[in-house]
């Protein structure tokens, strides 16, 4: 059997390449690779780096979906169906937004696909494909990443693991939460390790893709002991509170830990309260996390959203103000956005500020708008806000203020500067993206 996988980009803009930030390995891709059967001959297409071959024989197609890619992947699972090809559809979205997924793939598959790929693969073979399947949460043990599909391909140079998956906090618009149902389950160490070694001799540096690599502190340390003993780099996310246990922070840094991605989210202590992340406040809050973080040479890589209730025209300046003094090495100043089947998403639903009832197939909406309509200001000013906080903060001259903070170490310092001028170079390139190819001329086929 000749199965076909497809990385589907966020859309496509005519006469520009995809943006280059974007161009990480897929990791969901991987995962399936290495559930598949090896007597089934796998192909891979990479929406964000090639064009798709859509006449190419296969006997079926799969397509991990995520809200943002959904418009593009309905795009190419119509080119394939009218085609005759049969199309499976999993990840975020199709577990997230089941109904609407469902209309446009013979198969959706919700959960996690470590319980039921072989299934549905052996469905496939035998022509008894189902429309639903479902996987369970289950240890970790099984994950498995095949990663071969990749070579040739012109990813950014950095490796993405998983050591762990989920996260126990309630934030109100992570669609993480809902999809793992605050749960938090660890990778066994032997796994991590073993696959980091394989990977060692062709990737220098690592991003342990984990939605909190401090999701369980305890069970943690046992990797961080190892990690130590094979001397890689790597960068990964990070709730704050761990930042202030100095003890774990140590840990980090002498296991090869060199920077961490921590959700701020907002300086407004009134603003975390409605997103349920006073956690953020806790023990004196941002300033002696980020202290702590100074003192064990780990660098942040921030994140803001704005758009909640108490923003004002003054946030984005104080929230740029406040990276800019921290020395962050980078950050994003992003709109908030209410996922489907996130508490923020059914919030605003009953409070009728929707302004899209599904923004990301809404044909009006782009990449930057805000697709809700927020209390304190205009959608136009969150939107204009967001991109004017990028410009100051990665601007030259803030580049070289923070940059101070980051030549102690090598290796970091080196690449300070090749991120940052990367990310200012994409400011404009990003701001009205479109979800889906602009230049598609198909009809979506529903199923019926």
């Amino acid at each position: 059997m000749r199965l076909t996988l497809i990385h589907p980009a966020i859309g496509h803009r005519a006469g520009e390449s995809y943006i280059r930030t974007w161009q990480m390995e897929p990791l969901p891709i991987a995962a399936l690779a290495g559930l598949t059967p090896s007597d089934v001959e796998l192909a891979f297409h990479d929406d964000r780096m090639e064009a798709i071959p859509f006449d190419a024989p296969t006997d079926a197609v799969a397509i991990p979906v995520e809200t943002y890619t959904a418009a593009r992947a309905y795009q190419i699972a119509s080119e394939y169906r009218r085609r005759g090809v049969p199309v499976v559809m999993g990840g975020f979205h199709a577990t997230l937004a089941t109904k609407e997924t469902a209309r446009h793939a013979e198969s959706v598959v919700t959960g996690e696909a470590e319980g039921v790929w072989a299934q549905v693969v052996d469905d496939l073979r035998h022509g008894t494909l189902q429309r639903r399947y479902h996987g369970e949460q289950r240890p970790l043990a099984d994950v498995r990443y095949d990663r071969r599909l990749f070579r040739g391909k012109r990813y950014l140079p950095i490796g993405l693991v998983e050591t762990g998956r989920g996260c126990q906090f309630p934030c109100e618009f992570c669609a993480i939460q809902t999809f793992f149902s605050r749960t938090y389950r660890s990778r066994p160490v032997e796994h991590v390790i073993a696959e980091l070694t394989g990977l060692k001799a062709e990737k220098r540096f690592f991003f342990f893709v984990d939605d909190n690599f401090a999701g369980n502190l305890k069970a943690g340390k046992p990797l961080l002991a190892e990690l130590e003993k094979l001397g890689i780099r790597w960068i990964t996310q990070l709730s704050i509170d761990a930042a202030h246990d100095e003890g774990f922070l140590a840990e980090l840094r002498r296991a090869g830990c060199r920077g961490v991605l921590i959700g701020f989210e907002s300086l407004d202590e009134a603003n975390l309260g409605l997103m349920n992340k006073r956690f953020n406040t806790m023990r004196g809050g941002f300033r002696p996390a980020l202290a702590n973080l100074r003192r064990h040479g780990i660098f942040v890589y921030g994140t803001f959203i704005f758009g909640y209730e108490h923003d004002t025209p003054e946030s984005f300046d104080a929230a740029v103000d406040f990276a800019t003094e921290e020395g962050m090495c980078i950050a994003a100043f992003n709109h908030l956005t209410p996922f489907p089947g996130t508490p923020l998403y059914r919030r605003l639903q009953a409070e009728r500020r929707l302004r899209y009832e599904a923004w990301w197939l809404d044909p009006a909406y782009r990449y930057n708008a805000l697709p809700f309509v927020p209390k304190t200001l205009t959608p136009e000013q969150v939107t204009a806000g967001c991109v004017a906080a990028r410009r100051k903060f990665y601007a030259w001259r803030s580049i070289a203020r923070r940059s101070t903070r980051h030549w102690r170490d090598g290796y970091v310092f080196r690449n300070f500067f090749l991120v940052n001028a990367m990310l200012r170079n994409e400011i404009s390139q990003r701001d009205g993206y479109p979800l889906g190819d602009e230049t598609w001329r198909g009809e979506l086929l529903e199923a019926q």
